[in-house]
């Protein structure tokens, strides 16, 4: 059956009306739904039904059979099937024998996303010259949430080809990236991270609250952020935030290495000096 099936034709120039006024009768407000009840009725619908599946899948999944889709989505199985079926029609699924995989309309939709992809734009020269200069991993994330979202990552061949990747997401308060856009970012969103819960990584994270806010007003005052082996032993970041027309903050830029090879000095005058070139190309 399809999403659309069952839906009465609206003539064209009353589709994109409320039903009530397409028939003349005066719009009333709706009530507040509260919020468990909204959270319901989203997963009733359609694409409440839609996302859980399409989330199911994770950077490391090539394909999933339909059981693993039931179980990860937590959506009855003749639903599963139906709305794969569709999204296979779509584009956004694809077949792999049995299982699903994600469809290349998926990747087209995103490849869209204007913000992102000026940014990446913006960045990408930017990220080119400091794996010239340094050699290392650089990466370029933004805000999401309480995490960061990796906008873009270069890397040699000797560089860490794990624990990140572009569109990956880590927390905000354990990545040097997290930590520089933190520390510029209003108090609320500490507390909102706070509150979500510190889990260490390695024996190095730092989980409490007192000594990341040290952390934050030290990095506010030296306007670069450190972070070491507080996500993968061996490894530390060393990250800036990026500001368009010198005060919007859009992002943070960060190089990773291994600890013994990092470079502070040297790295984080290179690392300024980037950051300062990306905000001015997006003034």
């Amino acid at each position: 059956m399809s999403i659309a099936a069952g839906v009465p034709t609206v003539p064209t120039a009353d589709r994109c009306r409320p039903a009530a006024e397409t028939r003349g009768f005066p719009l009333r407000p709706r009530p507040a739904v509260p919020e468990a009840e909204a959270v319901a009725d989203s997963m009733n619908s359609v694409l409440g039904k839609v996302r859980p599946i399409l989330e199911a899948f994770t950077a490391e999944d090539n394909a999933l059979s339909l059981a693993e889709l039931v179980r990860r989505s937590g959506v009855a199985k003749a639903t599963v099937h139906r709305l794969a079926q569709e999204l296979v029609a779509w584009g956004l699924l694809e077949r792999e024998g049995c299982d699903y995989r994600l469809g290349l309309r998926m990747f087209e939709l995103g490849q869209r996303v204007h913000r992102q992809r000026i940014l990446r734009e913006a960045v990408q020269p930017y990220l080119e010259d400091l794996l010239l200069i340094t050699q290392e991993t650089i990466h370029f994330a933004i805000h999401d949430s309480l995490d960061v979202v990796y906008l873009d990552k270069i890397f040699p061949h000797r560089g860490l080809n794990a624990e990140s990747r572009v569109a990956g997401r880590l927390p905000l308060y354990c990545t040097g990236t997290g930590k520089a856009i933190l520390a510029h970012s209003p108090a609320s969103l500490f507390v909102d991270v706070v509150r979500g819960g510190l889990k260490p990584f390695t024996r190095h994270t730092v989980v409490s609250p007192g000594r990341l806010r040290a952390q934050l007003d030290r990095i506010r005052e030296d306007g670069i952020a450190l972070e070491s082996e507080e996500i993968r032993l061996g490894y530390a970041s060393l990250a800036v935030p990026v500001f368009a027309q010198g005060t919007s903050l859009v992002g943070a830029l960060s190089i990773t290495a291994p600890s013994y090879r990092m470079d502070v000095a040297g790295h984080a005058a290179a690392l300024r000096t980037a950051a300062l070139g990306i905000g001015r190309s997006l003034a």
